[in-house]
């Protein structure tokens, strides 16, 4: 075999395995192309929000469902992050002991419980702080009417108290980071935007007025809520907060 013959195959080889590897190339570069069209489409259509109205949908029909066959008070909590950052929303379900009542306050209410989750995170970061006194008959005799009073209030705070309630129809979930929400029930004047939102049901078969916005870009979704039977219409657009 000549030397030219040897050289010529070489050079063949060599042309042949850049273009496997130039192919290769191409291949990659293709899909990442088409993975950013694909996620900017859904940007664009705000496909991601449109699916999670969808799940808020089912999951607060099941939780209306759920309060009125347990005879129990539930909540649809929702954890909102400040809009600008890029942390996820988070929601899951808690229910009470009892039949319990909500504040007609609500804006009251969600400060008080936002302020309190930043004490409760605190004081885990830190020395703990005293525990209230629990309810005992002192010496075995009679209770005074201050004990009463204090083991009275104890009682009607644990038939209040919420518990996490999970299922496979009301998971606890993690909304994609670029999906938005915010929460507006009639208690309230402004929709909760940033920090803890409730959603009630109580056992008698209602719940409360509400809408759930649902945002991606410049898309929204409106959950409205009917607080006589529980049903949802999703509206593709942001409904106005009645005055």
């Amino acid at each position: 075999m000549t030397h030219a013959t040897q050289s010529r195959r070489a050079a063949h080889r060599k042309q042949r395995g850049l273009t496997l590897i130039e192919i290769s190339i191409a291949i990659i570069i293709v899909a990442i192309l088409f993975s950013a069209a694909v996620m900017g489409i859904g940007s664009i259509t705000g496909a991601k929000a449109k699916g999670t109205a969808g799940e808020l949908a089912g999951l607060i029909r099941s939780l209306y469902d759920s309060a009125a066959l347990r005879g129990k008070t539930c909540r649809l909590v929702f954890e909102i992050p400040d809009p600008k950052s890029e942390e996820a929303t988070r929601y899951h379900a808690e229910c009470a002991e009892g039949s319990v009542t909500t504040s007609r306050d609500r804006d009251t209410t969600l400060r008080d419980d936002n302020t309190a989750r930043e004490r409760a995170a605190r004081a885990s970061r830190g020395p703990s702080g005293e525990e209230r006194r629990s309810y005992l008959v002192s010496g075995g005799s009679a209770p005074t009417a201050t004990e009463l009073l204090e083991g009275e209030k104890q009682r009607v705070e644990a038939l209040s108290r919420f518990s996490s309630y999970t299922s496979e129809e009301v998971p606890s979930r993690e909304l994609p980071s670029d999906v938005k929400v915010s929460v507006w029930t009639r208690h309230q004047k402004e929709p909760v935007e940033n920090g803890v939102a409730y959603l009630y049901f109580f056992p008698q078969g209602y719940t409360e007025k509400a809408y759930v916005y649902v945002q991606q870009g410049d898309n929204v979704w409106t959950l409205d809520v009917s607080p006589l039977t529980g049903k949802v219409q999703v509206v593709a657009e942001a409904l106005e907060v009645p005055r």
